[in-house]
């Protein structure tokens, strides 16, 4: 059970947060920094969004008793905003939005880059906090499964840090047909997974 969790809540995160579909958004939010402090501004990001992610993990439970929402509800409501995010992968939808948001923060000249738009919604958004809140849920209070998500969480945060630093590279080497192609496929993988979300939330509620 330990490992399927592992490997569950890897898959999980690593797709939704996507690191490799963001290289190039990274690029463009700080193409007009020098390359110290465009590491610096990975290095503040991963982070920031390593952070939000881990408090997610250690509050998810909580947070919920405290709104009287049950795990069954929280999973297919979860699952389906999962699926609207993976929809929009394979259409490209995200992909254009991300591009839009990173092009308005360097227009705007935002201060803090690391913290908006990179830490937070690119990285650590709406979808990355639900799907460990969901993660948090399916560990049931395990301090063990907990321990797993917390460090499947620092895991994706410093993958985006690695990917932020080599993302010259990993762009030129994906092109744009590449990034295209990573994107489509791994929507089509989050919406099964998405679909898996709703399908244990029914069966949960059906069977409370």
């Amino acid at each position: 059970m330990l490992f399927d969790y592992a490997v569950a809540a890897l898959l999980t995160l690593f797709v939704v947060v996507d690191p490799i579909g963001l290289a190039p958004t990274f690029l463009a939010v700080t193409d007009d920094l020098p390359r110290a402090a465009r590491r610096s501004v990975a290095l503040r990001a991963s982070i920031i969004a390593g952070a939000i992610l881990i408090g997610a993990a250690l509050i998810g439970d909580w947070l919920l008793d405290t709104l009287k929402i049950s795990l069954a509800a929280f999973r297919i409501a979860g699952g389906l905003l999962l699926f609207s995010i993976a929809s929009e992968m394979v259409l490209g939808v995200r992909m254009r939005r991300e591009v839009q948001a990173a092009e308005q923060a360097v227009e705007e000249h935002v201060r803090n880059i690391a913290a908006f738009p990179l830490a937070i919604p690119l990285l650590a958004g709406p979808g990355a906090i639900t799907a460990t809140l969901l993660l948090a849920g399916r560990a049931n209070g395990n301090v063990l499964l907990i321990a797993v998500l917390i460090a499947v969480a620092a895991l994706v945060a410093a993958s985006c840090l690695a990917t932020f630093i080599f993302a010259e590279r990993i762009s030129g080497l994906l092109g744009m047909t590449g990034n295209i192609v990573l994107s489509r496929l791994l929507g089509v993988l989050l919406a099964a997974l998405a679909v898996q979300y709703v399908v244990d939330g029914i069966r949960a509620a059906l069977a409370g």
